[in-house]
């Protein structure tokens, strides 16, 4: 069994360990629905879920369905609203990450948050898995984004160009393991693709990210980047909050999670 899970992350990830077609591999997005093992926290005013990678937060032109249509259906299933449940979105990641997203279940929950984020009291924890040893080992990078709507591609820019988004994250490295290396995340700013195109700029493209540099990219449309911790003041209840999200247990993630910190 370990065999076979070790076969399987290595061909998901591009890693190709094993000599085999990749016509015979035939890895789909499947759309699961949200149930209570998904929920990382819930209260009157607030829900949070573990993503899975190839999960979309908005419904966008694939017409596949969205998280969020799919968390208001658990929360109107789970508290019996025929009428439907009220759901706001205050930040959203990538189709292929994984991770902790957080939902508003009320207008005040949402505004208050939406500010949050805005004021940058909101601190988040990324842990991405990269082939190259980053050099330095720990650092600050700051770059300037544009991004292409029509390609859905963003460019880093040492300078402030033409329609560009300062951006801003600290990293470390923090382990590594048969030639992987795993590196901490703190993203200062959020933009569109910002941790994908700032650490491929610095020479470690995300495993399976080939968008932005990593050689393959995963079968399953899932690239090695996962939203760990989420902390912050409760809007409503003033009270300290930390969320943190189980790695995706594909056989792969669960090898690094002992190497990330609580």
């Amino acid at each position: 069994m370990e065999e076979e899970l070790f076969w399987l992350w290595s061909m998901d990830y591009g890693l190709w360990t094993k000599d085999i077609p990749m016509a015979k591999v035939n890895i789909k997005y499947i759309n699961q629905p949200i149930t209570d093992s998904d929920i990382l926290y819930e209260d009157n005013h607030l829900i949070a879920v573990n993503k899975r990678a190839g999960d979309i937060v908005q419904v966008d032109e694939t017409g596949d369905e969205s998280l969020d249509d799919k968390v208001k259906k658990y929360i109107a299933q789970k508290y019996n609203k025929p009428n439907g449940a009220f759901l706001g979105v205050v930040h959203r990641l990538d189709r292929p990450v994984s991770g902790v997203i957080l939902f508003a279940k009320t207008s005040k929950a949402l505004d208050r948050i939406n500010a949050m984020f805005k004021s940058r009291d909101m601190h988040k924890t990324y842990y991405a898995v990269v082939r190259n040893r980053p050099q330095p080992e720990a650092g600050n990078l700051i770059h300037w984004l544009v991004k292409n709507q029509q390609k859905n591609v963003t460019k880093a820019h040492d300078h402030e160009v033409a329609g560009s988004m300062r951006s801003e994250l600290n990293y470390k490295l923090v382990g590594q393991l048969d030639g992987y290396y795993l590196i901490e995340v703190d993203p200062i700013t959020g933009r569109p693709h910002q941790i994908r195109v700032q650490l491929s700029t610095l020479g470690c493209p995300i495993v399976g990210d080939n968008k932005y540099g990593y050689p393959r990219g995963s079968l399953r449309k899932s690239i090695s980047l996962h939203a760990r911790k989420l902390q912050f003041i409760h809007p409503i209840k003033k009270e300290p909050v930390l969320i943190i999200a189980p790695v995706p247990k594909d056989g792969f993630w669960e090898r690094f999670e002992g190497m990330m910190g609580v």
